[in-house]
This record gives C-alpha cells, sequence and structure tokens, in this order.
C-alpha cells in the first residue's frame, strides 16, 4: 500500500518538480508525501485492531519451523528417549562429536553437564565464539588441546549409534536454549582419575558422575 502511494506521487508530481528550482521542488514532494502518508494513517485506522494484530503477529516457533528447548529437562533416558531425533549444521555437529567422545558413558545430567562447559565457554571473552571454534581450539599440537579426543591421535569414529541419538538431542537442546544451572558457570572439568595444575586453582563448582567441575576466575 505504501509503495502504491509513493509511486502515484512520483507520477503525480513528476511534471511539477521538473519546472521548479531544487529547493522549491523539495518543499512541494515534502508537502505530498506528508499528504500521502496521512490517507495511508487513516487507511490503517480503518482496519479493526482484530485484523491489524492478526496480521502483524509473529508466527510461534513451531509455525516457522524454528526448533526450542523443552521448557522443563527431566535429566533421565526417558525424558531422553521421548524427543525427538535431533538434527542440526555445524554447530551442532561439532557439539554432539564432544559430547558422544567426552561423555556419552555418562548420565543424561552428566551429558548435559559437558554441554554446559563447552556453551559457557562460548560465552566467555576468553574463549573462541562459537561452538566449533571452542572445541577445536589447540587441536592439531598433541596433548595441547581443549579436549582430549581432538588431539590424542585416535580416530573419531562415531561407532555406537544409540548413543550418537542421544548425545545429538542433547546437543539439540542445549543449542536451542536448555536452562544451564547444572554446574554454576563452570568451565573446566576433568575425570576422577587425573589431577590437572588447574584444578588446583579454579574453584570447583559441583561433581556429576565420572567428572569434576570448575569455574574459571
Amino acid at each position: 500500500m505504501v509503495k502504491q502511494f509513493f509511486a502515484a506521487a512520483a507520477t503525480a508530481a513528476g511534471f511539477v518538480l521538473a519546472t521548479l528550482a531544487p529547493a522549491q521542488a523539495d518543499t512541494v514532494l515534502q508537502a505530498r508525501l506528508g499528504a500521502l502518508l496521512g490517507q495511508e494513517r487513516a487507511a490503517i485506522q480503518e482496519v479493526p485492531n482484530v485484523r491489524l494484530a492478526a496480521l502483524t503477529a509473529v508466527p510461534p516457533a513451531s509455525a516457522r519451523n524454528l526448533q526450542t528447548a523443552p521448557g522443563t529437562i527431566t535429566y533421565d533416558r526417558a525424558f531422553l528417549a521421548a524427543q525427538p531425533v535431533a538434527t542440526g549444521g555445524e554447530q551442532w555437529q561439532c557439539l554432539a562429536e564432544a559430547l558422544y567422545f567426552e561423555a556419552r558413558g555418562e548420565s543424561v545430567e552428566g551429558m548435559f553437564a559437558v554441554g554446559e562447559v563447552i556453551l559457557n565457554r562460548v560465552d566467555s571473552a576468553r574463549y573462541p565464539s562459537s561452538l566449533c571454534g571452542v572445541i577445536n581450539q589447540g587441536t592439531g599440537r598433541r596433548y595441547a588441546c581443549q579436549f582430549t579426543y581432538t588431539c590424542d591421535g585416535n580416530a573419531e569414529v562415531i561407532a555406537e549409534p544409540a548413543a550418537w541419538r542421544r548425545v545429538g538431542k542433547v546437543a539439540r537442546m542445549l543449542i536451542d536454549g536448555a536452562p544451564r544451572t547444572l554446574t554454576n558457570g563452570a568451565t573446566h572439568y576433568h575425570t576422577r582419575a587425573v589431577n590437572p595444575r588447574w584444578a588446583r586453582v579454579f574453584p570447583r563448582t559441583t561433581t556429576i558422575g565420572s567428572h569434576h567441575f570448575y569455574r574459571q576466575g
């Protein structure tokens, strides 16, 4: 509708503007456009409010084919099994792989906890700003990476389809906004079997499954 008004303004004023000085032409054009926009506002005011609301409302995420995390997360296998099969792009793939190689043997809570650490790093200015960037930081230097599976020299083979489906769902929910309340903002973790030097510096926030979690100050 607005485009039609502007087209009409240009046609009606074209011959007049061509014969006027630039300053006069600007004044005439502004006046004509102001009048046309006034007509536009008057026309909109004739439309019922219900109709306007329907025209301007943002469709729900489901109608826009957007995925969202469930409103409530239950950290058990039954809840996870009930979620739809997960898919995604490069960032989802990176997170799902990290969860598979770092936490597939953990409880559902433990998988979410490891995922929280990765997303917390993405949010931190100390680390890369993408999931793939965080996960692959230091990759290429043997045992100098952030996540051991990316630089231990072993082939990264997905050999457990059921575990892959589970971690894929966890990754999808975390990316889609699942709450991160398990680790109290942790940015680091390690298994109970090791004792890295940084564990004596950073405060421990919690222990879930076989992992201790820490928050970098």
